[in-house]
């Protein structure tokens, strides 16, 4: 295992058909609540599920020109870095993401989640 992901364990969360462009796809790797994002250009990115203002489920947003959008109150997040478009929030964490014979496997820390990274609703 790379030095880089010692502290990191790779889950296989969902075909890759699944994964649509411009739907995101909400998934559990290990304890952790992970949104996929397929851009137009294909690639899948993965970040936590969590928006970091509102604390709802990004995966139940919508996603537009390769950012996703907060349900609640439309804080847009850029899915290849994680960072707020427009707005002073936090950034959203992401994950290393690959795909590998159809299937989608997303790194995630080996530690749980903390409370301020779970989504509440």
């Amino acid at each position: 295992m790379p030095a880089a992901l010692a502290e990191h364990v790779e889950h296989d969360v969902a075909a890759s058909a699944q994964v649509a462009a411009g739907t995101p796809l909400g998934v559990k790797a290990g304890a952790w609540h992970v949104v996929l994002a397929r851009t137009e250009d294909g690639v899948v990115h993965a970040l936590n599920d969590r928006c970091p203002h509102a604390a709802s489920r990004l995966s139940t947003g919508r996603m537009r020109k390769g950012q996703l959008m907060c349900p609640l109150h439309g804080a847009r997040f850029g899915v290849t870095s994680g960072h707020c478009v427009g707005a002073a929030y936090a950034p959203v964490r992401t994950f290393p993401v690959r795909e590998d014979r159809g299937r989608v496997l997303v790194s995630v820390p080996t530690r749980p989640p903390e409370l301020a990274e779970v989504p509440l609703f």
